[in-house]
């Protein structure tokens, strides 16, 4: 949204053309004054009463404390929160008022801005400016106040923009049987190639999202960074993840032949890359002949899903662009949600889903009649 020139005299995007900064000395207090905020918030976020006196002990569990609320959300979502907060005091700055204390007024007129900006910056989708709040709710609790998102100046103004510009969302196209089948047909069978197969089979079998995949570890407590560890039996691979809705457990069965078979492209893997502990997915050398000690970042994921895609001739009938944006790290949850014929309770298990809804919402092609509740009625 709101960017500084190179020479620091205007910032364009929703707070419109009259937001202008006469000289590079005001874009580095604007700098300051954000970095001030956020030294402000990690220090007020957890600190001792103020009758409390200070000790070399209490000062270490303080610190203590401090890694563990950083821990209590994940790191994208913190990395998003941290830009939202940055967005709303850049934004507050620029009209001429101060992000503390919390003014539903100025909030409502943020909402507003994101929804219908000025000059040609682009609106925001409900469910983003939903997040945007939902990150400054955060903020304001790390500083000690509450964003009262029910008070009329919000709730209403938000209530507006839903009725005004809400869209169905928009779903991710999910990867069938066949589509996998052909993606992974794509891939050689060097270092490279090996690992590959194995994040999109395993991907596509247990459900999992991105992340959940390149935070898997050999052994439990590999690294600091670990997201879970995998178990190999005759039967299959047991994965032990630490994701969105806690620890859960997901079984991964053995496949009808090799070439499909995720625990047996695991094992490949796995033994042609020599890796014994640490990260189970990681970066290879520029040949592809070694495995390196790095881990995998969860966009090579999405990547490699558009790029097998493309290769494997996928809804070809569709331009590129197009195919492009249909495909995600989603679309492995998905195909596995669409195409798994089992009662539908052990797909939400496999998913990691609070409510059967919410694995619905990842069924592209289920029979949606099966219930015929007009029939049922007497009609």
């Amino acid at each position: 949204m709101g960017s500084l020139t190179n020479n620091g005299t205007k910032i364009e995007g929703s707070g419109g053309s009259e937001a202008e900064i006469s000289s590079s000395a005001s874009c580095d207090s604007l700098n300051n004054y954000e970095h001030d905020e956020k030294t402000s918030r990690d220090r007020a976020s957890i600190a001792l009463p103020a009758h409390v006196t200070s000790s070399a002990a209490l000062d270490r569990l303080i610190d203590t404390a401090r890694d563990y609320a950083e821990a209590s959300t994940a790191d994208n979502t913190n990395k998003a929160y941290s830009a939202d907060w940055k967005h709303f005091t850049r934004w507050c700055r620029l009209k001429g008022t101060e992000p503390l204390p919390p003014s539903p007024e100025m909030v409502g007129l943020y909402v507003a801005d994101l929804a219908a900006p000025a000059g040609n910056a682009p609106a925001l989708s409900v469910s983003t400016i939903e997040r945007r709040l939902s990150g400054l709710a955060w903020n304001y609790r790390q500083r000690g106040f509450t964003l009262d998102r029910k008070d009329r100046h919000i709730a209403t103004v938000l209530a507006g923009i839903k009725r005004k510009h809400a869209r169905p969302p928009v779903q991710k196209e999910a990867i069938l049987p066949e589509d996998i089948q052909a993606m992974v047909g794509t891939l050689p069978y060097d270092l490279r190639g090996l690992r590959d197969r194995a994040i999109l089979l395993l991907g596509y079998a247990g459900g999992l999202r991105r992340s959940e995949i390149v935070s898997l570890d050999v052994h439990k407590n590999d690294t600091p960074d670990s997201g879970g560890w995998i178990e190999i039996f005759d039967g299959g691979a047991l994965l032990t993840l630490n994701a969105k809705t806690g620890w859960r457990e997901v079984e991964v069965g053995r496949g009808s032949s090799d070439q499909t078979c995720p625990v047996h492209a695991l094992e490949q893997w796995l033994h042609f890359a020599k890796i014994d502990f640490g990260p189970v997915f990681v970066r290879t050398s520029r040949d592809g002949k070694r495995a390196l000690e790095s881990r995998l970042s969860d966009k090579h994921i999405a990547r490699l899903i558009k790029a097998t895609v493309m290769k494997s001739g996928i809804r070809s009938d569709l331009p590129e662009a197009k195919r492009l944006a249909m495909f995600s790290g989603h679309s492995l949850r998905a195909g596995l949600a669409s195409s798994a014929e089992v009662d539908e309770r052990y797909v939400q298990k496999q998913l990691g889903h609070a409510s059967a809804e919410m694995t619905r919402r990842y069924q592209r092609r289920r029979d949606r009649f099966r219930v015929n509740l007009t029939k049922a009625a007497g009609l």
